[in-house]
């Protein structure tokens, strides 16, 4: 049995005293734990957010890393200075920060938020020195509309994993978790279809065990894109997802425990 792996992906929202006070009205709130609990406050908060969570069942997850362990990368932040204020996870790959170069865009804070960079390539090595450095990764992946429109998603979610998982031996690929993002449903308030969302996480399960069979049944596979409770249960009750990447859901405390209980 897979554990589920609830997360939160609070982007940028919060200063430090918001998700002190967002942490202290969630943890009364969430049941006993039948699935693993993180929440991945901005870097600014992480610190103030991890004394709260200390003693509790809740880890402390980072939205990013950089692959260097020190540096002139003005503005990156290093896996193990993650680790030494508390994070034992980190989301990589998330839609918001990889390329979408040619990609048509409906409006300039779009453009900006799809052109962060990160790259598969890029990925793989973020993924890589989060191992180095003793945390957890969580690899996005995902096809755009204009990718699903065109027939290409399980192309696109195969590539993405493949090459995540280059150069990881069979052991670390179970280890990793997958978040089958599509572009299309992320803030959009859509949500893709619990059957073909759990199609595509078993779509991305098949891609693991190409690289390392062994590893196909162990790895997790989260679904993301506009996770809320009226829909979780349902998604989260398909064989091949294991969990949840929540965004605007995590920032409500009430919702963000249903989400958790809807885990079993």
């Amino acid at each position: 049995m897979r554990t589920p792996i609830i997360a939160g992906n609070w982007k940028m929202h919060c200063t430090p005293a918001e998700g002190v006070a967002l942490c202290r009205e969630l943890l009364p709130l969430l049941p006993a734990a039948k699935a693993q609990i993180l929440v991945c406050p901005p870097f600014t908060a992480l610190s103030a957010v991890g004394t709260v969570l200390t003693g509790s069942e809740v880890m402390l997850g980072a939205q990013d890393c950089f692959w260097k362990e020190k540096g002139a990368y003005t503005g990156q932040i290093a896996p193990h200075m993650l680790r030494e204020v508390g994070c034992r996870a980190v989301i990589l790959g998330h839609s918001e920060r990889r390329g979408r170069f040619g990609v048509p865009e409906p409006d300039f804070d779009a453009q900006i938020l799809a052109h962060f960079g990160d790259s598969d390539r890029t990925v793989n090595r973020k993924i890589k020195a989060a191992l180095a450095a003793g945390l957890l990764p969580i690899c996005c992946v995902g096809e755009t509309l204009a990718e699903r429109q065109e027939g290409r998603t399980d192309i696109v979610v195969k590539r993405q994993t493949a090459i995540a998982l280059e150069g990881l031996s069979a052991e670390q690929a179970a280890g990793l978790v997958f978040a089958y993002e599509p572009v299309w449903a992320i803030g959009t308030g859509e949500v893709c279809a619990a059957e073909e969302a759990d199609r595509v996480c078993g779509v991305i399960r098949s891609a693991v065990g190409e690289h390392a069979a062994a590893a196909a049944e162990s790895v997790r596979i989260q679904y993301g894109g506009s996770v809320k409770p009226d829909n979780a249960a349902d998604l989260l009750a398909r064989a091949n997802i294991d969990g949840a990447l929540v965004g605007g859901a995590s920032l409500k405390a009430a919702d963000f425990a249903a989400i958790v209980a809807a885990a079993g």
